[in-house]
């Protein structure tokens, strides 16, 4: 049974090492295609190197027996982001061809809601599985916000660094993790971030009109994240009630 379980981990673990030279597959076709520069090299390769590392501990720790098809499309995802980060590195020094960096972008959208249902389907969703996706889907808006943040400015960043800057909340204020109920609403805000994004980043809307779609989803995202905030102080509050009512009992 031990060795069984070895082998199995050394299976699931190839999978991440098969991720990241597929990573640097893909950068090499784009440096082919278009010329990649250093920035865009370099950071491509950090980010290949970045996901393999901490996926291959989150898969160490959470000691899973199979990577799963869900996380396969999940892995693929991850690909085209680091694809489309390298994009962005690049854009610095060059603006990168708008087909190439919208088709990428939106292929990795799509696949945002092809995974969740394949775990579904075949009974293979983990909380390692939604974690992975989480993270892949925050770092696109993060990328995708540098990007847009380059020609609308720096109050764009605020959309991908919202998500990063409540985690770094949750640990001063420990309230903040509690689990939240289901909402449509969330999800939906959560979903139109990549889309609105993305077509902020295509450069087919006039001026005004991609400072408007940038806003408007800033402003989704503010009322969204607010709302939970709300929602998780106020729960935090009542469940101190209780407490609170025992120690003056017991004082009394």
């Amino acid at each position: 049974m031990a060795l069984n379980n070895t082998y199995e981990a050394r299976l699931v673990q190839q999978e991440t090492a098969v991720g990241a030279g597929v990573q640097i597959l893909l950068l090499a076709l784009l440096g082919s295609a278009i010329g990649l520069g250093p920035a865009g090299w370099l950071t491509g390769l950090v980010f290949a190197i970045a996901s393999w590392a901490l996926l291959s501990l989150a898969l160490h720790r959470s000691r899973l027996r199979s990577f799963g098809p869900a996380n396969r499309v999940t892995l693929g995802r991850a690909t085209l982001v680091g694809g489309v980060t390298a994009l962005v590195a690049d854009s610095f020094e060059s603006s990168p061809p708008v087909t190439l960096f919208v088709g990428l972008t939106a292929v990795a959208l799509i696949l945002d809601g092809v995974d969740g249902k394949v775990a579904r389907r075949t009974g293979t969703s983990t909380a390692l599985g939604a974690r992975f996706d989480m993270e892949v889907d925050a770092f696109l808006i993060l990328v995708l916000s540098v990007y847009v943040s380059m020609s609308l400015g720096p109050w764009v960043l605020f959309i991908g660094a919202m998500r990063y800057g409540f985690v770094a909340a949750a640990r001063v204020w420990p309230w903040l993790n509690a689990p939240l109920p289901p909402s449509t609403a969330r999800k939906t805000v959560a979903a139109m971030q990549g889309v609105f994004l993305l077509l902020a980043a295509s450069g087919l809307l006039p001026y005004m009109a991609t400072f408007a779609v940038a806003a408007t989803a800033l402003a989704a995202l503010v009322w969204s994240f607010g709302r939970d905030i709300l929602w998780l102080w106020r729960t935090s509050r009542v469940e101190q009630v209780p407490v609170a009512e025992v120690r003056e009992l017991v004082a009394s």
